[in-house]
């Protein structure tokens, strides 16, 4: 074997170290890029989910919100017809003590007048007015 020999065989042995290397390297790799499109896939499948979830969500609010709102309508429907209620009777709470007030005030005129007529002093007054003023009666004899 020549000293060329030699060193080609090196050279050739070392190249065959590094392409050994290399393939180790891309086998590795291959490893890294597998596991990687793995996890992609798993987030892609992870997003889907999530995406579906978001959308059922998104789906059951606005039912949601249209009963809210459906509910405030009715509400505010039952509110109105309630406050009408309470302002009619009201009104005529207002009506009915209005005529209490009224017939409390004329009976009470009323008790007035007639104390005043058997008072002494109404009694007076009435004599005089209803009874006629005495005539002088005289008496004389016959003759």
């Amino acid at each position: 074997m020549t000293p060329q020999s030699q060193t080609l065989e090196t050279k050739v042995a070392i190249l065959e170290e590094k392409i050994s290397s290399s393939d180790q390297l891309l086998m590795k790799i291959d490893n890294a890029i597998d596991k990687l499109i793995e996890a992609n896939s798993n987030v892609t499948r992870m997003l889907a989910v999530h995406d579906e979830k978001l959308d059922k969500q998104d789906r059951i609010d606005a039912v949601l919100f249209e009963k809210i709102d459906s509910l405030h309508r009715d509400m505010t429907r039952q509110t109105d017809i309630i406050k009408k209620g309470c302002e009619r009777d009201i009104t005529k709470v207002n009506t009915r003590l209005t005529d209490l007030e009224k017939k409390m005030w004329m009976m009470a005129g009323g008790l007035a007048v007639v104390s005043l007529i058997f008072s002494a002093f109404g009694n007076r007054v009435i004599t005089n007015l209803l009874t006629p003023a005495p005539t002088p009666a005289t008496i004389e004899r016959a003759k």
